[in-house]
């Protein structure tokens, strides 16, 4: 038998005797399954590298060496100095199979330069040693490994001319043969290099300027580069940027430290260590050193945010040590930024947010951005959007932030607050251009708006903010920022009534409410107050939606406010008429009709008639109704209200069905639906195609029914059938259809 076969039955039997499979080999040393097949057959000649890569991952250490083929053993010009001075591998390396495999590809390419960078804590030192145990056989005349220490700040003065008198020391060169200048030193140290395979591996670089003079110029030495830095100037590098472990990876690693079966409480405990891999073995270890804490404890211990990065500290590591060294290498300017941008309560920002907190101009604030993500203290989940990792938002506010006065604290939050109202009202204008907007006073400080030009920028700026925005008026509530908490709330109303974000919507009103009682502001509570109304009703909660109308309705009374006791009696007509209180409804709707007309009040007036043309239909005249619709439909799209125009074409189109003009109402709902996804209203918009689900069904045509109403649902899968008739109407058609029921799902709250 040849050597080459000795050594491939020797790999298939100790891989066979340990239950894997040629995949498996291959995923774990990043050979290719083919290859690996040709090996065990003896159709190709094995190599060290991967005779220790083998036995790695076998666990079979020096018993593959043995049956390598013996060539001719290669002549040296240089002294034989072999240096292996890397450390041992991390225990229970997981989750890095693909990023292991770009560092490998990467250090086989003509530029052999490869760099590691992510956040403290993420990894690099453990992927970069892993890869460089796997990958040093290949090099013939060994590997160095040098800790760059760049974080230090008592090592980073050093500099690279130390690092080469490090460096040569090891590569054989006596110390009193080191030139003292340090261009002659580099010089040396290429030239030691000149003809030899080494793999370099720099561990936590700096800068780009820190590992230039270390770069060898000999094309068959390889560098591998660790960094908190992404060190994109040092062009002809391949850069694998490391994240936080996959769910999955990060269970696996906790598991792997502390013997626990997987489970709902080990990924939990992992999300609260961020998915860090230094945070998940600081909490192992703190299990393991615990032999009384169970789980749950640790858990608990994990759980509130304010003292989690007191608890990720083993005695030895500690998270926050690891973010500080980060820190450092920033500027005042920087640091201070980072801080302050904790203040901010969303989970992303952009540059307009740092401006604000910052105080800065928006080159300055963008700058800055740039070079907190550069060293992965930010993240950037979008082109234009940043974010925290979640302890290092924690650390930011518990370890940076706190370094600021608290008046600063205070200012910033102030600009960030005043910036974020004048925004959202900036953009209710375009969105509900003739909605009354009260006077609002901004401090000197204070950034203009961001630019929105139209109402589909409007939109657009709406579905990204709303989630920051509603974060922001809880947290101006909660810090006594009292006027932006309602005002933000007030100019949130028209986006979330387009966009039926009812949760969101209740809960920044009864913030409101809270600051304007705080406040003592009558009207402002008045009007919060009756904004939540309207979003109890929209939500079919018709006595909470009363009960607010009510107390609405005698603050406004009780200042004088003819114009808010109106609309008061508008608002609390549709309570009435979603009921079942029709004449109630009209009533109160024509009252609040001649006050508006009374006062000029356009856009008011013909939203009351569309609230009196839906209370004609129930009241058994849709004709009326549908004549009213049709006279009020060219005055909102001459004020600019696309949203309302859609609706009152819904409102026709229901006429129109009761009045039994199936033609009409067909139109009616087509154009419907056409204006309600023009304006992004996908609420109005599943209420048109359940009307034409309805008269498809009233055709006959169950199919296309059925169709149109699962449209609906898809589209907006919340629509109650207290508020919507077409929605009663298509629950009365399934049962008249054969449903001997009407399931409780078929009734959305």
């Amino acid at each position: 038998m040849s050597e080459r076969a000795t050594f491939g039955a020797e790999l298939r039997r100790r891989r066979v005797a340990a239950g894997h499979t040629l995949a498996w080999l291959a995923e774990r040393t990043h050979y290719s399954k083919g290859y690996l097949s040709k090996v065990e057959t003896g159709l190709a000649t094995p190599n060290p590298a991967l005779a220790t890569l083998c036995e790695t991952e076998l666990g079979i250490p020096g018993t593959l060496v043995a049956f390598l083929p013996h060539g001719p053993k290669r002549r040296r010009t240089r002294p034989d100095i072999r240096p292996s001075g890397l450390p041992s591998a991390t225990a229970d390396f997981t989750g890095r199979s693909a990023e292991m495999q770009r560092v490998r590809r990467a250090l086989q390419a003509d530029s052999g330069v490869c760099v590691v960078s992510g956040m403290g804590g993420v990894g690099k030192t453990a992927l970069a040693v892993r890869c460089a145990h796997r990958l040093e056989a290949g090099f013939a005349d060994g590997c160095l490994f040098v800790d760059l220490r760049g974080y230090d700040p008592e090592e980073h003065t050093a500099g690279p001319a130390a690092v080469h008198d490090r460096l040569l020391r090891v590569l054989g060169v006596p110390a009193e043969l080191i030139p003292a200048d340090p261009d002659d030193r580099a010089a040396l140290y290429r030239s030691r290099l000149r003809g030899r395979s080494v793999l370099l591996v720099l561990d936590n670089a700096v800068s780009a300027a820190q590992v230039r003079p270390l770069l060898p110029a000999e094309p068959k030495c390889r560098v591998l580069i660790t960094s908190r830095s992404r060190l994109t100037t040092i062009d002809d590098a391949c850069h694998v940027s490391l994240d936080v472990l996959p769910a999955p990876a990060a269970v696996e690693l906790f598991t792997a430290l502390t013997g626990l079966p997987p489970g709902d409480g080990v990924a939990r405990v992992a999300e609260r260590c961020g998915r860090l891999p230094l945070a998940i073995r600081i909490a192992a270890a703190r299990l393991r050193a615990h032999p009384a804490w169970h789980l749950g404890e640790l858990e608990r211990r994990l759980g509130a945010e304010a003292t989690r990065l007191g608890e990720l500290d083993d005695g030895e590591r500690t998270l926050s040590a690891a973010f500080l060294l980060s820190v450092r290498q920033l500027t005042a300017t920087e640091s201070r930024l980072f801080g302050l941008l904790a203040l901010h309560p969303g989970d992303d920002f952009d540059v307009h947010i740092a401006s604000a907190v910052g105080g800065l101009s928006l080159r300055e604030a963008d700058r800055t951005l740039e070079r907190l993500h550069d060293t992965y203290l930010l993240a950037q989940p979008d082109v234009a959007r940043y974010q925290f990792h979640d302890l290092l938002r924690t650390f930011a506010r518990e370890e940076v932030l706190t370094g600021t006065a608290e008046r600063d604290r205070a200012t910033a939050f102030r600009r960030l607050a005043g910036f974020a109202v004048r925004s959202t009202a900036s953009a209710d204008r375009l969105l509900t251009p003739q909605r009354f907007q009260p006077s609002i006073e901004f401090e000197p400080d204070v950034p203009e708006q961001v630019r929105l030009d139209d109402d589909e920028m409007a939109l657009a700026w709406f579905q990204t903010e709303w989630p920051n925005l509603v974060a922001l008026c809880r947290a101006a509530n909660d810090r006594g920022e009292h006027d932006r908490c309602w005002q933000l709330a007030y100019f949130l109303r028209g986006f979330f009534f387009t966009s039926k974000l009812w949760d969101a919507w209740i809960a920044t009103n009864r913030w409101a409410r809270e600051s304007a009682a705080a406040l003592d502001n009558r009207w402002a509570l008045a009007t919060v107050t009756a904004n939540l109304g309207v979003a109890m009703v929209d939500q079919g909660n018709l006595d909470e939606a009363a009960d607010c109308y009510r107390e609405a309705l005698g603050l406004y009374r009780d200042l004088g406010d003819g114009h808010g006791e109106s609309t008061m009696l508008a608002h609390r007509a549709w309570v009435a008429h979603y009921r079942g209180h029709h004449a109630e409804a009209l009533h109160d709707l024509r009252l609040a009709r001649v006050c508006y007309e009374r006062t000029g009040n356009r856009r008011n007036a013909a939203i009351t008639n569309r609230g009196i043309a839906l209370v004609m239909t129930a009241l058994g005249q849709p004709g009326e109704a549908a004549v009213l619709a049709t006279e009020i439909l060219p005055l909102f799209d001459e004020l600019g209200l696309p949203l309302d125009a859609a609706m009152t074409q819904n409102c026709l189109g229901w006429a129109w069905f009761r009045a039994g003009r199936e033609d009409l109402a067909t139109t009616a709902y087509q154009d419907a639906a056409t204006r309600a996804e023009a304006c992004g209203s996908a609420y109005e918009t599943a209420r048109a195609y359940t009307g034409l689900g309805n008269l498809a069904a009233a055709r006959g045509e169950r199919d296309a029914a059925a169709e149109l109403w699962a449209r609906a649902d898809e589209t907006h899968p919340v629509l109650d059938p207290i508020i919507v008739g077409e929605t009663r109407e298509r629950f009365a058609r399934r049962q008249a259809n054969g449903a001997a029921t009407i399931a409780a799902e078929d009734f959305p709250r």
